[in-house]
């Protein structure tokens, strides 16, 4: 069965709050091409490798850092999410709108978030 576009969403957004760089590579697998973008307001990656970096710092800065998305729209192979980042005391510790693109295999190819 494959994935709807909210499916690959999610799955993204979790790895997020996993803390080992296998736990997260195992689920790129399953929702990101492996030379997606990525950008925020303090970064910009290409590639599996370097949006692990940045993920891995991400918990170092906020350790229990999670997100949570409060609202998810999709069509044309595009997607909005808003979402409410929490720290490890279950913490509100921002809230942003994170937009996406995905390929014909419906994997993600670029992810946006503004926060």
């Amino acid at each position: 069965m494959q994935n709807t576009i909210e499916q690959v969403w999610k799955t993204y957004s979790s790895a997020w709050g996993l803390e080992t760089p296998e736990q997260k590579r195992q689920l790129f697998a399953e929702c990101l091409s492996i030379d997606c973008s990525y950008a925020d307001p303090h970064v910009s990656t290409v590639g599996w490798d370097e949006l692990l970096d940045y993920m891995l710092d991400f918990h170092r800065q906020i350790p229990g850092g999670h997100f949570q998305v409060t609202s998810f729209a999709s069509h044309n192979q595009q997607s909005m999410a808003s979402w409410r980042l929490i720290d490890a005391q279950q913490q509100e510790v921002d809230q942003g709108t994170s937009f996406g693109r995905y390929d014909t295999a419906g994997k993600l190819i670029s992810m946006t978030g503004f926060f």
